[in-house]
């Protein structure tokens, strides 16, 4: 797949002239050798995918514990490390901590970032104080930190190059994504759907910090970047106003949309994708229409941001679908015919094959079978609700109107996969995708926006689908046809992000502290070691010295684990996870540790 990339990107590489593409050539050769992993998911496609073998699916089961680190936070660590030759980058939740690492001397400390923060922000982050990881380019670590400032870290000293103000949260904006950096730019969203956050997704100067291009996920056609004749939706322009027709009045300006998930890129068509969440707020009586673009996929140029194609998943969200996961990038065959491809794990338990240069739907299928909101999508062409979800009565918390409980929803409003990245392995063309296995009472009630304040509108609790006691599900899937090829139950959901290897080996964390590896092709579990705390963190691969070893952050908390995490015992806190999750606490405590793993000597 890097390969694929690298060729294309290469052939175009006089389309990529304009403008300093440095800092982009350079990340792509890093991002060829397997050794670093050097982006927030190894690769621009999202693969999560390494071509270390050193590790296979014979010798795994012989693993051991090479070394730990203390990152002295607690709560939930998200995102994993950064390896750039001889040096690990570690980030933490709040306060954000940055610690460079001497892969060479011991794993001495090099330098050690800790910003000075308001603690009067912590209140204000949504589902957890956490933050998905750093992110490289031009000598710099770049980190999106809890007060939204986006700080460029020099790599050699840890020296503050620039920094830069993303969001206000006063207003209840925050930082918790993972940034990505496009050529000369700094691409990073933004979090606060709870809050009513006007959401978008801007690009900084990679030197200077300066912003270059801001688009927002729902408004005007200027401040959304669209043109209405050229950027389409299914094949057909957007039209004029496209996102002011489905929104009351100026609801839009608290319409949340955010984009607090993953961005990849495609350097040959020069286009970067990502997702934007649920519109605000969650009490669906209170925003009647489409509510345009939340829940959306955006493919946007990466030099000026506009849009080429947007495809919207769940239009009016009744359920806090967000649509904010990975998109990723593959090049595979469909009926027989080489497609550049889009996959992507919706939190409303549809998992879509789009073709990424012009957004055509092709695939679009139930990744959990007790997702029930929903009996699929339209797939007709020519049907007039071509692309939309076709909703069961049921399950409509709009139906069923204000202060009514709907029962038994599925998937709950974490998704059937929440933020936790699944991983893409070219050896099997398979996916492999961390679930959760989760379904909720809803009721909406009404509610009034003030500014900095809760603007969610609901009331749920979370539990296992009927009959059952697993709330995850780890999953391989097949992306041409929509199919699950084997799933591994779990108690909790799975809530780490996977990693596949040319080693045949895929390996994922669980809520309760494990480590898994599995067989890529038959889902068997070949290996465990429990880590001091629940995994959230995503799995990690590196060479150093000639040895190939795998690294996870665990430290419990997220949204699944914000009861451990904020010491929150009401069943219906943490926007119903603390009663689902309950039990937890049975199996792991909050802790922030690093563990890295090889084969013996």
């Amino acid at each position: 797949m890097r390969k694929v990339l690298l060729a294309t990107y290469l052939g175009s590489a006089a389309a990529l002239a304009v403008g300093s593409a440095s800092a982009n050539d350079e990340l792509i050769k890093m991002s060829q050798n397997p050794k670093d992993w050097v982006m927030p998911a190894g690769d621009y496609a999202n693969t999560r995918y390494s071509k270390l073998n050193q590790i296979n699916a014979q010798n795994v089961g012989k693993l051991q514990v090479a070394w730990t680190f203390s990152t002295g936070v607690l709560r939930g660590h998200e995102g994993g490390p950064l390896i750039i030759g001889n040096v690990m980058y570690v980030h933490t939740p709040f306060p954000n901590k940055v610690y460079a690492l001497d892969l060479s001397n011991e794993n001495k400390i090099i330098w050690k970032y800790e910003p000075k923060q308001d603690p009067n922000v912590i209140p204000v982050m949504c589902c957890d104080t956490v933050n998905r990881g750093l992110s490289y380019g031009d000598g710099k670590i770049i980190l999106h930190q809890a007060d939204t400032n986006l700080v460029a870290l020099d790599a050699k000293t840890g020296q503050v190059a620039w920094s830069a103000t993303n969001g206000n949260p006063a207003k209840g904006e925050t930082g918790t994504s993972a940034a990505l950096v496009v050529k000369d730019k700094v691409l990073v969203g933004i979090s606060g759907g709870e809050f009513g956050v006007q959401c978008h997704v801007t690009a900084y100067d990679l030197k200077s910090g300066k912003q270059v291009w801001r688009a927002y996920s729902e408004g005007p056609d200027d401040q959304i970047k669209l043109d209405p004749a050229k950027t389409t939706s299914l094949g057909k322009p957007v039209g004029p106003d496209s996102s002011l027709k489905t929104w009351q009045g100026d609801q839009w300006k608290i319409g949340g949309g955010c984009t607090w998930g993953w961005i990849s890129y495609d350097p040959a068509l020069n286009m970067v994708y990502y997702g934007s969440g649920n519109p605000s707020t969650w009490n669906p009586k209170q925003r009647p229409g489409d509510n345009k673009w939340s829940m959306t996929i955006f493919a946007r140029d990466a030099d000026t941001g506009m849009a080429k194609w947007v495809y919207q998943m769940t239009p009016h969200d009744e359920w806090d679908y967000d649509g904010v996961n990975e998109m990723i990038l593959t090049d595979q065959q469909i009926n027989g015919q080489p497609r550049k491809l889009l996959t992507h794990f919706d939190r409303n338990g549809l998992a879509y094959t789009l073709d990424r240069e012009n957004g055509e739907l092709l695939v679009a299928e139930k990744y959990d079978p007790k997702v029930n909101w929903t009996s699929g999508v339209d797939m007709n062409k020519s049907s007039p609700t071509y692309g939309r979800p076709k909703v069961l009565d049921a399950a409509s918390t709009d139906k069923a109107g204000e202060d009514v409980n709907v029962k038994g929803i599925c998937p709950a409003a974490l998704g059937t996969k929440d933020e936790q990245p699944a991983a893409y392995s070219p050896d099997t063309q398979l996916f492999y995708v961390p679930t959760n296995h989760v379904c909720m009472d809803y009721e909406p009630f009404k509610v009034s926006y003030t500014a900095g304040q809760p603007y969610v509108g609901a009331t749920l609790s979370m539990y296992p689908p009927q009959g059952e006691s697993h709330m995850g599900n780890f999953i391989a899937w097949d992306g041409k046809t929509g199919k699950i090829v084997w799933s591994n139950k779990e108690q909790f959901s799975v809530w780490s992000g996977a990693l596949a290897t040319a080693g045949g080996v895929v390996f994922y964390g669980t809520l309760e502290g494990y480590l898994k590896a599995v067989d890529a092709k038959s889902g068997k579990e070949l290996y465990k070691f429990k880590t001091p705390s629940g995994i959230i963190g995503n799995v990690t691969t590196y060479e150093n010295n000639g040895k190939q070893y795998v690294a996870v952050l665990s430290g419990v908390g997220g949204w699944a684990g914000i009861g451990l995490a904020a010491g929150l015992t009401d069943p219906t806190a943490g926007l119903g996870a603390v009663g689902g999750y309950a039990a937890l606490s049975n199996y792991t405590a909050l802790g922030g540790t690093l563990t890295v793993f090889s084969l013996p000597n």
